[in-house]
């Protein structure tokens, strides 16, 4: 017998919003951390003199480094608000940096539910971060879509298996009840006024290896082949913050409906961003990184795992000194994304 499980009311609270009490303050050791974590070697992530040559005022944080705090930032909203879900699957992200990110920088966070869009039965979440420095300048906007499965899809066995393997005050799935507003008591919004961008990005010549006037659309990059070990994986779940089993328990995996341990779609991104910065050598110089993923990358804990990534320039802008770079991305003979384009500025 079927058993129809109601829909969680999400869609009733896009717009919530909320700003972290405390900056996130990005650490020099933190950007190293980060940028192993995704096999990043440029050195400006690594050295300060080889940041300072490139223009930079420390070391410059990986592009999807900002994964880190809106992971913490995130959880009071899939904790308390966004919450009926046996699990979640991410399927898209979008990284906008106006300017880079440095080590001492202090974030501000801001989290709102932007949209719920019902397909085929499931509900497709999205949730944007923004990230303002102490001066009140937008540095970087982050939109995370993921998709919330309910009901029958999910083998009943998962959460007890999650809630025996997670750590201690870190809660997967989204089956709490909501909080509710008060009826006298509006549902928060994020205040009115115009966000300021930061002019510092913008402003900056890029330091990239090709000048504009050396490129032509169809140029190839360079292939990239990157290895992945569980290893790998356990520790990119301790660097980000993003503890969800499937990524190195096997068990829960395939209580999950997966064939084994899959990387983390933000592993395979900032493999995919650091893929394109060893080919402009500026990893400041992106606009833009948006994925969307088909896929996944299985790591086998006997073999690993494997994604080869390829890419090629799709369009020129003369005016804006400017390209967009289209990212293929391929593990066991399948691609992991199904659309991925980088947006970047070149000198």
């Amino acid at each position: 017998m079927t058993v129809e499980v109601e829909a969680p009311d999400v869609a009733s609270k896009v717009g919530h919003y909320y700003r972290v009490d405390e900056p996130y303050v990005v650490g020099r050791e933190k950007v190293r951390e980060y940028a192993r974590a995704v096999q990043d070697w440029h050195p400006a992530h690594w050295d300060e003199d080889a940041a300072a040559e490139r223009g930079y005022d420390g070391l410059v944080a990986p592009l999807t480094f900002v994964s880190i705090p809106a992971m913490a930032a995130n959880r009071t909203l899939f904790e308390s608000v966004v919450v009926g879900y046996d699990m979640f699957v991410q399927t898209e992200q979008v990284f906008e940096q106006h300017r880079p990110i440095v080590a001492g920088d202090r974030l501000i966070t801001d989290v709102e539910l932007s949209s719920v869009r019902r397909i085929a039965g499931k509900d497709l979440i999205t949730v944007t971060n923004t990230f303002t420095d102490v001066d009140g300048e937008v540095v970087h906007v982050m939109h995370t879509t993921v998709v919330g499965v309910a009901g029958e899809e999910v083998d009943p066995g998962i959460t007890n298996a999650v809630e025996n393997l997670m750590v201690h005050d870190v809660k997967m799935l989204g089956r709490s009840e909501a909080v509710e507003t008060p009826a006298d008591e509006e549902q928060p919004r994020r205040p009115e006024g115009e966000l300021r961008l930061s002019p510092r990005g913008a402003a900056r010549t890029p330091s990239t290896a090709a000048s504009f006037d050396d490129l032509a659309v169809g140029d190839e990059l360079p292939i990239r082949d990157a290895r992945l070990t569980r290893g790998d994986l356990v520790n990119y779940a301790g660097v980000s913050g993003d503890w969800n089993p499937i990524h190195w328990d096997e068990p829960v995996a395939r209580l999950a409906g997966l064939p084994d341990v899959i990387a983390h779609g933000m592993i395979t991104m900032g493999l995919g961003a650091g893929f394109v910065s060893a080919w402009s050598d500026d990893p400041g110089a992106v606009t833009r990184y948006r994925v969307r993923l088909s896929n996944y990358a299985i790591v086998s804990g006997r073999e690993g795992g494997q994604i080869e990534y390829s890419g090629r320039v799709k369009s020129l802008d003369p005016d804006g000194r400017s390209g967009v770079v289209a990212i293929v991305a391929k593990s066991a003979g399948r691609k992991i994304f199904g659309l991925a384009t980088v947006d970047i500025r070149f000198r």
